[in-house]
C-alpha cells in the first residue's frame, strides 16, 4: 500500500509537467502570432511638439508648482509627455500607477501595447507595438515594459519628451529577478538545492547560457532593458559608450533605494505638484520569500552583473549631485512632507494600515500578479466607508497594474489567458 501512493504520486507530478510543458508552448506560440508585423518602411512624419491640453497663461498660474511659489522661484506649468522606461524588478509598478493618475487627471495619451501589458519584451520597441499607431499620431506618455529602442521611441512622442527611468542595486535585483522570473528560465532548473541562488551565484558559468531562453533575467538585466548587450565584456569600450549615451537621453534616473527622494527631483523637473506624487507600495513581495544575501553572495552578484554595478555606480552619482543642486534641507523637508501626505492616505485607504497576503485579499480586483508556483506578493485591502472626497482616489491608488490597463481600456487577452491556465494547472 505504502508502495503505491509514491507511485500515484510520481504520475501525478509527470502529468503535470507534461502539461505545462505543452500549455507553455502553447502560450509562446500565442504570443507569437499575436506579435504586431513590424513595418520596417512605416512613413517618418514628425511628432507635433505636444498634443496635451495647454492652460492659458492667467490659468497656469494657479496649477503651477506650489514648491516653487512657495521658495520664490519662478512658477512654471508641469510637463505633460513622458517616456518612462519600465525596467525590471524595481519599484516601477508603483511609479507607474503614478504615472496613470497624472495622465488621468489631465487628459492625456497613452501609447500602450496591444493584447498584452509589455511591447513584446525582450523584442526591442517598434513603434508598430503601439496599439492603434499611425505615422504622426500623437501621445503624451509611454510607460509599458519595453526593450528600449531610442529611435523608435522617438517617433512616438513629442520631440521634447522628458525620459525617466529608475535604477536598483544589481545585487538586490538579482535577488529579485531569480525569484520572480527563475521558473521561466529553464537553465535555472539545473539547480537542485534549497538555496538556488546561492549556488547559481557561486559558479554562475557553469549553468549560464548567453543563449539560453529568458537567459537575460539572470545577467545585466538593466543594461538589457536599455536595449544593449548583456554579456558583452564589462571592460569593453562599448559599456562606456551605452551608459554616455543614457545619460544624454534620460533627464532623470531614479533610484529605488531613495524613491522619495528620486519622487521629489521628479517634481523639480517636471514642475509637478506634492499632490501627483502620493503612493503605495504596489507588488511588494512578503518578507519571507526575500533571500539575504551574505557579503560574499552579494559581492559575487555584483562581479557577474558587473555592467549593471557600473551603470548603477555612475547613475548614483548623478542622482547625488541633482540632490545637492536641490538642497539637502529643503530635500529633507519635501520628503518629510511626502510621508506625512503618503500616510494620511493610507489611514484613509487601507484596512488594516498595511499590506496582506494574497490568501487574505477580498476582492479580486485587487489581486496582484503572481510569480509561477506561488503566492509571494502581497496587495491590500480598500477601506469600507470611505468618504466620497477619496473614495476614488483611494481605489485608484491601491489598484494592481494589470487591473488598472484593463480599466483604461487596454485589452490584456494574452495575459489574462496565461493567468487562466495558470489558475486551471495550480502554476
Amino acid at each position: 500500500m505504502m508502495v503505491g501512493k509514491p507511485v500515484r504520486q510520481w504520475r501525478s507530478v509527470c502529468k503535470g509537467l507534461i502539461l505545462g510543458g505543452l500549455l507553455t508552448t502553447c502560450m509562446i506560440l500565442l504570443y507569437c502570432l499575436s506579435a504586431p508585423e513590424v513595418h520596417f518602411g512605416l512613413q517618418e512624419v514628425p511628432v507635433p511638439f505636444s498634443c496635451a491640453h495647454r492652460p492659458s497663461p492667467a490659468h497656469s498660474s494657479t496649477i503651477s508648482n506650489s514648491s516653487h511659489h512657495a521658495s520664490g522661484q519662478r512658477a512654471c506649468s508641469p510637463k505633460m509627455d513622458v517616456m518612462f522606461l519600465k525596467t525590471h524588478k524595481t519599484a516601477s509598478s508603483t511609479f507607474l500607477n503614478i504615472l496613470f493618475r497624472f495622465g488621468e487627471k489631465h487628459h492625456l495619451k497613452f501609447a500602450f501595447p496591444n493584447s498584452r501589458n509589455d511591447f513584446f519584451y525582450p523584442s526591442p520597441f517598434h513603434r508598430s507595438q503601439v496599439k492603434d499607431y499611425r505615422p504622426g499620431m500623437c501621445f503624451n506618455i509611454i510607460c509599458n515594459h519595453m526593450r528600449f529602442n531610442a529611435a523608435e521611441v522617438a517617433n512616438v512622442l513629442p520631440a521634447d519628451a522628458s525620459y525617466i527611468t529608475i535604477l536598483r542595486d544589481p545585487a538586490d535585483l538579482a535577488e529579485s529577478s531569480f525569484h520572480y522570473f527563475g521558473r521561466v528560465v529553464p537553465l535555472t532548473w539545473k539547480l537542485s538545492g534549497e538555496d538556488k541562488l546561492g549556488e547559481f551565484l557561486t559558479d554562475p558559468e557553469l549553468y549560464y547560457d548567453p543563449e539560453g531562453f529568458n537567459s537575460f533575467y539572470l545577467k545585466n538585466l538593466l543594461f538589457f532593458d536599455f536595449g544593449e548587450d548583456n554579456n558583452v565584456d564589462p571592460h569593453d569600450p562599448k559599456v562606456e559608450v551605452a551608459i554616455d549615451a543614457i545619460a544624454k537621453r534620460f533627464q532623470l534616473v531614479m533610484l529605488v533605494e531613495y524613491f522619495e527622494e528620486s519622487l521629489i527631483l521628479l517634481k523639480d523637473a517636471l514642475c509637478w505638484d506634492m499632490e501627483d506624487l502620493v503612493f503605495f507600495k504596489l507588488n511588494a513581495r512578503k518578507g519571507s520569500t526575500i533571500s539575504r544575501l551574505t557579503p560574499e553572495l552579494r559581492a559575487k552578484a555584483l562581479e557577474w552583473n558587473a555592467i549593471d554595478w557600473k551603470l548603477y555606480q555612475y547613475f548614483n552619482g548623478t542622482f547625488w549631485r541633482k540632490v545637492d543642486a536641490y538642497g539637502r534641507k529643503r530635500m529633507a523637508k519635501d520628503v518629510m512632507e511626502l510621508h506625512r501626505r503618503n500616510a494620511e492616505m493610507t489611514s484613509v485607504c487601507i484596512e488594516g494600515g498595511r499590506a496582506v497576503d494574497a490568501g487574505n485579499i477580498l476582492e479580486t480586483s485587487m489581486q496582484p500578479w503572481q510569480p509561477i508556483g506561488e503566492k509571494s506578493i502581497m496587495g491590500y485591502n480598500l477601506k469600507k466607508n470611505i468618504d466620497k472626497v477619496h473614495r476614488k482616489l483611494c481605489r485608484k491608488m491601491l489598484t494592481p497594474e494589470l487591473q488598472y490597463l484593463t480599466d483604461m481600456g487596454v485589452n490584456l487577452w494574452i495575459t489574462r489567458l496565461w493567468g487562466h491556465i495558470r489558475e486551471i494547472i495550480h502554476w
